[in-house]
């Protein structure tokens, strides 16, 4: 019998119901696509490693704790809990990764750390804060597709298999993301510069 491949919202039900097997499964599904996301930001297999365990502690914790309701985008989820994790490993080590600069994404490029003072690198964190205020307002929808294009460096392509929808439909959250974050940046005249 050919190999079905179960739903990941069914995984998610089994395993929270007790098939341990269930998570074995969907670790075993998307391993290559958060470890090859994980160390393509941290370029240290051993790092990588770790911070893939720590993603998957964090994984577990959340599904016993019966607090995880996101409807059945389990990677997607999954690849914000590896993004966190991997922000958290760069603070603790005083470097923040360089963000890939383009006009459409000018307001992130003040977060390469590019000026390795620590005066510009306490800026550089609160205007990272800021900005995370800020993007953590938009709509759901929105922030999901801006959080995977700046910060996981997904193409919208992949963005759009990870969240089901068209690469259109992905490509006009963006444009909005981007449009009302302007606005709240205008309308608070904040300055994303040092």
């Amino acid at each position: 019998m050919a190999n079905v491949q179960i739903p990941d919202a069914l995984l998610v039900r089994n395993y929270v119901a007790g098939d341990e097997n269930a998570l074995a499964s969907l670790i075993n599904k998307h391993q290559s696509k958060i470890f090859g996301f994980i160390y393509s930001k941290v370029g240290d297999r051993d790092v990588s490693d770790d911070i893939f365990q720590d993603t998957f502690i964090k994984v577990i914790k959340t599904l016993k704790s019966n607090s995880y309701n996101e409807e059945g985008k389990f990677l997607p989820w999954v690849m914000r809990i590896a993004h966190n994790l991997i922000v958290d490993y760069f603070r603790k080590n005083k470097k923040m990764p360089m963000f890939r600069e383009t006009e459409e994404f000018s307001i992130f490029s003040i977060m390469s750390d590019n000026n390795p003072n620590i005066e510009a690198q306490m800026i550089t964190s609160q205007v990272e804060s800021d900005l995370q205020k800020l993007i953590d307002e938009l709509p759901n929808d929105q922030k999901e597709v801006l959080v995977m294009r700046i910060y996981q460096d997904l193409s919208f392509k992949e963005i759009s298999e990870l969240t089901g929808v068209s690469i259109n439909t992905a490509l006009g959250r963006m444009r909005y993301a981007l449009m009302n974050l302007r606005k709240v940046i205008e309308k608070n005249q904040i300055i994303l510069t040092n």
